[in-house]
């Protein structure tokens, strides 16, 4: 390839979107990182599941045979840096047919919890792999000497794919002591010493417990952790207040729901103690809490206080983020592809992000015609985004060209979509459009949400940045690139593989 069309020959559309739109293609390193990070393998607007799965497959092995120290890290920063679990693993079972050294490197660091060997396992197998050879069953091994009754209660899941039981019967490690050998024996549905088990022997006798006073002297006794609870028994009310106390932040979260249906919530003293926990900074960063988890919580739950402690939570979670610099325009799609968890998700990041501009940013909504969203500063993110809803096609030109218009010089541009343009004058145009009449060092970045191949700008523009997927991390990445940092894909490339804890 000559230098020309190396440094020029994608700078004009290469591609065509899901709608047959012009688009470009991005560089190999960099739609991998897009497909990890957005992580998505259910039906989409523009896709269904089956061409997702196989898109992804593709994608997994020409980086595995190109660039498979580029995918280790990859893998390792999706898991970790962007919370994502299954596209990860996915990687993971393609790079052990190619490069086992790099595969024993990044195992535990991706499989970090027996869910994750449970998902590793079924698609080694959907692969067609079995076992998957000597690399893969050492790693096996060496995770499975690691469990403990904990794990063993929460994650065996006897008929639910492949269980520990499975793993271990597939993988044969050696039991270390009396302990682990009665644990093996356990989770492999076998008769086994559950005296050196008080945990597993505690869970045993709570399944056969015959009244609500009996369960909850089971959980008490063995201090039955509530996943271990909840997958064994159906809970009463009561049963759910003998967990309240012990569920981690997240649990908490995720059960809101299911504890306004027992009806715990009618006791002001666990409303109580659950705002507390909800609204405590220390237990949300902790907790690693994705904003959308709020937003989620927040359209099921109906309790005045709780949504309040939710709303406090989403500006909690936030406020430890790094400022982005006030001339910012941020823009929205709010487009019919976009409906659902993608608009949701889009809406909780602008508002967060227009609130770490402290309100003297440009928040704007657009489809084929572009709207003020006219935010409060006081107003609570989630209150806002719950009233931010979806509607027409897509014009990722439109905000652009008003901006034009109306001569607002922004130093950053801020962009929240799926990419699927239908209508309209493209984003890159009118980007370069605005550079030229406006201001020429405005940086550019593109949150995609959305698992699409195609991208609205050339990989060679210098002062356009993507970002994929929905990890909270998204907003401290703009603000450490406006300080001067380095792209998403520059920060994989230079992740040590050889000081992995």
């Amino acid at each position: 390839m000559s230098m020309a069309k190396k440094l020029f020959g994608a700078l004009r559309p290469d591609a065509y979107n899901k709608d047959n739109y012009p688009a470009y293609t991005r560089s190999a390193e960099e739609r991998y990182v897009q497909t990890l990070m957005t992580n998505t393998m259910g039906n989409t607007y523009y896709a269904d599941q089956q061409e997702l799965v196989g898109d992804a497959a593709q994608l997994h092995h020409e980086m595995a045979e190109a660039n498979p120290h580029f995918m280790a890290r990859a893998i390792v920063f999706a898991r970790n840096a962007g919370f994502m679990r299954l596209q990860p693993l996915f990687g993971l079972a393609i790079l052990s047919m190619y490069r086992p050294d790099l595969f024993a490197k990044v195992f535990r660091q991706v499989v970090r919890i027996p869910s994750d060997l449970s998902d590793f396992l079924t698609i080694l197998n959907g692969l067609g792999r079995g076992e998957g050879g000597r690399a893969v069953k050492r790693q096996v091994n060496r995770f499975l000497s690691e469990v403990s009754e904990y794990w063993a209660m929460k994650y065996n899941g006897r008929g639910r794919g492949y269980s520990l039981g499975d793993a271990i019967a597939t993988a044969h490690p050696k039991p270390k002591d009396l302990q682990q050998q009665a644990l093996f024996r356990y989770l492999r549905g076998m008769e086994a010493n559950l005296a050196l088990l008080p945990q597993v022997e505690a869970l045993e006798n709570l399944k056969l417990a015959a009244t609500e006073e009996e369960q909850i002297r089971w959980i008490e006794r063995g201090k039955l952790p509530y996943e271990t609870v909840t997958g064994a028994i159906k809970p009463s009310k009561a049963v759910w207040e003998a967990l309240l106390y012990q569920m981690p932040t997240f649990a908490l979260l995720r059960h809101l729901n299911a504890m306004q249906r027992a009806g715990v919530l009618e006791d002001a003293r666990h409303v109580e103690y659950i705002v507390q926990r909800l609204t405590d900074p220390q237990a949300l960063s902790k907790a690693k809490i994705l904003p959308f988890r709020l937003a989620t919580a927040f359209r099921q739950v109906e309790h005045p206080e709780l949504r309040d402690a939710l709303r406090e939570a989403a500006e909690l979670t936030f406020d430890n983020l790094p400022e982005l610099g006030d001339q910012t325009a941020i823009f929205l799609d709010i487009s019919g592809s976009m409906n659902g968890q993608y608009l949701e998700i889009g809406s909780v990041f602008a508002l967060a992000l227009y609130k770490k501009t402290r309100g003297s940013s440009l928040f704007w909504l657009f489809d084929t015609e572009v709207a003020d969203a006219k935010p409060s500063r006081k107003d609570s993110i989630l209150t806002q985004a719950a009233q931010i809803h979806a509607r027409g096609g897509t014009d990722t030109g439109a905000p652009v060209r008003k901006l034009i218009r109306e001569r607002k010089k922004v130093d950053q541009i801020v962009i929240i979509t799926d990419e699927q343009q239908n209508s309209g004058s493209p984003f890159y145009e009118e980007l370069k459009r605005y550079r030229s009449k406006v201001n020429r060092d405005v940086k550019a970045f593109i949150i995609d949400i959305a698992p699409y191949r195609h991208a609205m700008v050339p990989v060679q523009d210098p002062h356009t940045y993507y970002i994929y997927g929905w990890s909270d991390t998204v907003l401290s990445y703009i603000a450490q690139t406006v300080q001067g940092y380095s792209g998403l894909t520059e920060q994989v490339a230079t992740l040590d593989l050889d000081h992995l804890q």
